[in-house]
């Protein structure tokens, strides 16, 4: 487990050394796009994984790390002849780190059309996606009371960027009975805020029964006139999110005006 967490520490730390190479500048260009600046980029870690088969192969074996653990960090992945390639390859990166601080995997966003848009790391010795959330590190330490739970990734960044320091967001997978209790450790209010379409509407139901049974007190932010909380952010403006963030309903109103 030692040596899962070094090579992850030394992993992020490659990714993030990434961005200042020649080849990166179309990753810098997509970052830049997204409107966050470079201390957030430093803040969350970001790094991005060179458009190569075996860069990242190549740089861990450099720092004494057998092609074994680079496996079981799911930093590599297996070919059916038994050579092994790089699982991350031209994709922005999010360094997923835990609550003591560990960097425990990661998630990788590609810079086109091309899919899955979100490639994440599996399931390994030292991380499970059911267990851990993205940015509680930093959330666990909000004065806010509160917790904005938030789809993805660029939700997450862009209201810490906005001054939210309290968004945290699940791993590529729905939210589990695991995640709640981890949640009802750390704050006694979770506002959900999920994107405003239908598959974000489920998510918030599945979601509200599971962090009630916690005793967490739930409430519903509803977000108006953009798809997501980073394009409300962006088209309206933090004034406008806090706004939003104060009216947030508390379960049973958000059911009925559902039902209504």
């Amino acid at each position: 487990r030692e040596r899962l967490f070094q090579l992850n520490k030394e992993a992020a730390r490659y990714f993030h050394g990434n961005l200042s190479q020649p080849d990166a500048q179309q990753a810098i260009a997509y970052l830049q796009r997204r409107g966050l600046s470079r201390r957030t980029v430093t803040n969350f870690g970001l790094g991005y994984a060179l458009n190569s088969w075996d860069a990242l192969i190549r740089a861990m074996t450099e720092k004494g790390y057998s092609k074994r653990e680079i496996l079981d960090a799911g930093l590599a992945v297996e070919s059916q002849k038994g050579s092994i390639y790089d699982r991350f390859r031209g994709r922005i990166i999010f360094p997923i780190i835990d609550v003591r601080g560990n960097v425990i995997g990661f998630g990788g966003r590609v810079l086109d059309d091309s899919t899955p848009k979100y490639l994440n790391s599996p399931d390994t010795p030292i991380y499970n996606k059911s267990k851990n959330l993205f940015a509680l590190n930093l959330a666990k330490r909000s004065k806010a009371g509160r917790l904005i739970l938030t789809e993805g990734y660029m939700d997450t960044i862009s209201l810490y960027q906005a001054g939210f320091d309290c968004a945290v967001a699940s791993l590529g997978t729905s939210l589990t009975a695991d995640h709640a209790k981890l949640l009802s450790r750390f704050t006694k209010e979770v506002v959900i805020c999920y994107d405003a379409d239908s598959a974000g509407v489920q998510a918030a139901n599945r979601a509200i029964p599971m962090l009630e049974k916690t005793g967490l007190k739930v409430k519903v932010l509803r977000v108006t006139g953009a798809k997501d909380p980073d394009e409300f952010l962006r088209s309206f403006g933090r004034d406008a999110f806090a706004r939003l963030l104060d009216q947030s309903e508390n379960y049973v109103e958000y059911n009925l005006r559902q039902l209504q």
